[in-house]
């Protein structure tokens, strides 16, 4: 398998696994939106992790398997190629990508579809399909312009350059960089944290965030609102607010 699926506290951890660079081919794509739709329907899967491994993320798609496509081919390849990205990105429940080494073209696009990015000091980002003559296919144009902003977005695509983690971080493109020997281990704390929390109102509160993005505000208050009291509803929102009144803010035990 290029792309493998472990669960542990919790935690689904999507372990990209296609050495040397963990290239993003048809079957690795697949493959990715197969393990979303898992992930997904998983009741023991409370968060998720998207890793490449200790060396590199990924380093984008697979440039020789492209050569030999014609426009027919990939108009007919390019929808399915979105689907696997959104299918990550839809995951209803908290993602971290945790980044080591390149992060370019296909596998920046992962990265965008996590809630959350933690990268290693030796991380490189960017989107150089430019300098192949296209633009980029799996979300990037898209996604990217609504985490760091069209100006910022347009730089990086229109430049194909790459940056380092520290520049990663101070556009936002990554949340938080550790040494890579730490990555995932930081990724895995972050996502179990969240594992223990309540899951509706997790759900809730990144699809009002997500589609509320997609929208105006009064929609997106909308939606909000329908969420709000849609959670009062549930098992969860009782643990928590008889928790906070008779033991504090904070030590909920959700189930």
């Amino acid at each position: 398998m290029t792309v493998n699926f472990e669960v542990a506290d919790g935690v689904g951890t999507i372990r990209l696994d296609r050495p040397p660079m963990n290239a993003l081919d048809t079957a690795t794509q697949d493959r990715l939106r197969e393990l979303a739709a898992e992930a997904t329907r998983r009741e023991d899967v409370r968060a998720v992790v998207i890793w490449g491994g200790e060396k590199v993320f990924a380093a984008g798609a697979d440039i020789k398997e492209m050569q030999g496509m014609d426009h027919a081919a990939m108009v007919a390849r390019s929808g399915a190629l979105q689907e696997s990205f959104t299918a990550v990105a839809r995951i209803p429940k908290p993602v971290v990508a945790a980044v080591t080494g390149y992060a370019l073209g296909g596998g920046c696009e992962l990265a965008l579809c996590a809630d959350f990015r933690i990268a290693a000091e030796n991380a490189k980002l960017g989107q150089p399909e430019i300098l192949l003559g296209l633009i980029p296919g799996a979300g990037g144009t898209q996604r990217l312009a609504r985490l760091i902003g069209p100006s910022k977005a347009k730089d990086l695509i229109f430049t194909g350059r790459q940056v380092k983690a520290d520049e990663a971080l101070a556009l936002g493109l990554v949340d938080r960089v550790v040494p890579a020997e730490e990555v995932y281990a930081q990724a895995h704390a972050w996502a179990a944290r969240l594992a223990a929390g309540p899951a509706i109102a997790l759900r809730a509160a990144k699809e009002s965030v997500d589609a509320g993005l997609e929208t105006d505000i009064d929609t997106g208050l909308t939606i909000e609102r329908n969420w709000f009291a849609g959670l009062f509803a549930t098992e969860d929102r009782e643990t928590g607010m008889r928790s906070f009144v008779e033991e504090g803010p904070g030590k909920a035990k959700f189930r």
